[in-house]
C-alpha cells in the first residue's frame, strides 16, 4: 500500500496538469466568444452541452464516474458560459442600462399613495421615507395603489412585501409583474402591536378582534391564549381600528400599533402582544419611471427558467460566478403554468458595476424571461 504523503503527491501532479489544461481551455473560450460576437450566435447552446455531456460520460468505467464526470464538466462549461458572457458584456448592450440616475426622487409636488386608512404602518413608512410633509392620500388596495400609479394620479406607492416573522405578502409580488412599475426605495417599519379596544373595556368581555392578516399571525401566542375570540380580517390594521371605533362596542377589540388608539379615541387595553420584540415589515416605494439615485445599493429582479433539472442552479451560478451577495430569493407560482414558478431576486449591487452587468446578461441569455424591477437604496425607522 502506497503511503498517504505519496498518494498525495500524485494527486497534486495530476491537479497541475489539470489546471495547465484548463487554462488552455479558457483561451479557447476567449476564441469561442469572438466568435459568436461576430456571427450573433447565443452562448448557450442546449444541443451541444448535452450531446457533449453524453460523450464525456460514455467514456466513464462505473456509474460513480459516470456521474462525476456529469458534474464536473457541467460546471467546466457553466465557468465557460459565464466568461463568454463576460467577454459579451465588455462589447455589447448592458442589461439595467435604462435605468436613469436621478439625485432626488421626489419634488416637491410629487403624490404619493399609499394603501389603508391614517394610522396605518403603510403610512408611517411613507412618512419615513418621504417626510411628514408629503402630499399622500389613501386607498383601500394595493391594487388600487398600483392602478393610481399607471392612470397618473399619483407618482410614487407604499406596498409592504414582507414582514420578519409572517413572511412575504404574496399578492404584492404578483402585483410587481402584473405592473410595469418599479421599485425605488424601500422602508422598514418597526412593528409594535398592541390590543385596542373601547375605554373602559375588561378582556373578558371581547368575543372577537379585528386586524389584517399578517397582523394576527404576528400576535399568533397572545390570541391562542384566548382562543373563544373569533379573529376577523380586514385590509388594514388601522382599518380594524377605524370599525371599532365605529361599531362603539365593548366586544370588539383591533389589533394595531398603539399610535391609532389617540387618532380613533380609543384605549390600550394590552400593550406589546406580537410574537416577537423584533418583528418588522419592510415596504416598497414604487414608481412609473426606470430612475435610480446615486449609490443605489440593492437590485431586484424576476425571471422563469426552463422546468428541467439544475436550471435553478445554472442561473444562480452567474451571481457566484461574479462575487455578488444574493439577500434574498422566493418563488411565486405562474398562474398560466400548473406547478411552474417565477423566481424573484434580492441582492447587492448597483447596475453600473460590471459585476452586476455580467451577471445580469447571463441571467437574460439563459432564463426564459429576466425583468430588472429595480436598483436602490435601502432604509429603516425604529419607531
Amino acid at each position: 500500500m502506497k503511503d498517504l504523503s505519496e498518494i498525495r503527491q500524485e494527486i497534486d501532479q495530476i491537479d497541475q496538469k489539470m489546471v495547465a489544461l484548463f487554462q488552455e481551455r479558457q483561451k479557447l473560450v476567449n476564441e469561442v466568444a469572438e466568435y459568436k460576437l461576430s456571427t450573433a450566435k447565443p452562448v448557450l447552446d442546449v444541443k451541444r452541452e448535452q450531446e457533449k455531456l453524453a460523450a464525456l460520460t460514455s467514456l466513464a468505467e462505473d456509474a460513480f464516474s459516470k456521474k462525476s464526470i456529469y458534474g464536473l464538466f457541467s460546471q467546466i462549461m457553466a465557468l465557460s458560459r459565464m466568461r463568454q458572457y463576460q467577454l459579451l458584456a465588455q462589447r455589447g448592450s448592458v442589461s439595467g442600462s435604462e435605468f436613469a440616475v436621478q439625485e432626488q426622487l421626489a419634488g416637491a409636488g410629487s403624490r404619493i399613495v399609499y394603501q389603508g386608512v391614517e394610522g396605518a404602518y403603510s403610512q408611517m413608512a411613507m412618512q419615513a421615507f418621504f417626510g411628514d410633509a408629503a402630499n399622500a392620500f389613501h386607498v383601500e388596495t394595493w391594487r388600487e395603489a398600483m392602478e393610481c400609479i399607471r392612470g397618473g394620479r399619483a407618482d410614487f406607492a407604499v406596498l409592504p412585501i414582507e414582514n420578519s416573522s409572517a413572511g412575504i405578502v404574496s399578492e404584492n409580488y404578483d402585483l410587481l409583474v402584473e405592473y410595469d412599475h418599479f421599485i425605488v426605495g424601500e422602508q422598514t417599519i418597526k412593528v409594535e402591536h398592541a390590543l385596542l379596544g373601547l375605554p373602559g373595556t375588561e378582556l373578558e368581555e371581547l368575543t372577537c378582534v379585528y386586524s389584517h392578516p399578517q397582523a394576527l399571525m404576528q400576535c399568533a401566542e397572545f390570541l391562542e391564549a384566548h382562543k373563544d375570540w373569533e379573529r376577523i380580517s380586514t385590509p388594514n390594521t388601522a382599518m380594524s381600528t377605524r370599525k371599532v371605533a365605529a361599531d362603539g362596542k365593548r366586544n370588539q377589540a383591533a389589533i394595531a400599533n398603539p399610535v391609532t388608539a389617540k387618532l380613533y379615541n380609543l384605549a390600550v387595553l394590552k400593550e406589546a402582544i406580537n410574537d416577537s420584540s423584533e418583528n418588522s415589515t419592510r415596504f416598497l416605494i414604487i414608481c412609473k419611471q426606470r430612475i435610480r439615485v446615486p449609490g443605489a445599493g440593492k437590485i431586484s429582479i424576476c425571471f422563469e427558467i426552463p422546468h428541467e433539472s439544475g436550471s435553478l442552479y445554472r442561473i444562480l451560478s452567474h451571481f457566484i460566478y461574479n462575487d455578488l451577495n444574493l439577500n434574498k430569493i422566493e418563488s411565486r407560482p405562474m398562474k398560466d403554468k400548473c406547478f411552474e414558478y417565477r423566481f424573484f431576486v434580492d441582492f447587492e449591487g448597483n447596475l453600473s458595476d460590471p459585476n452586476v452587468q455580467n451577471a445580469l446578461r447571463g441571467v437574460k441569455e439563459e432564463a426564459l424571461g429576466l425583468r430588472i424591477l429595480g436598483n436602490y437604496k435601502t432604509g429603516s425607522e425604529e419607531a
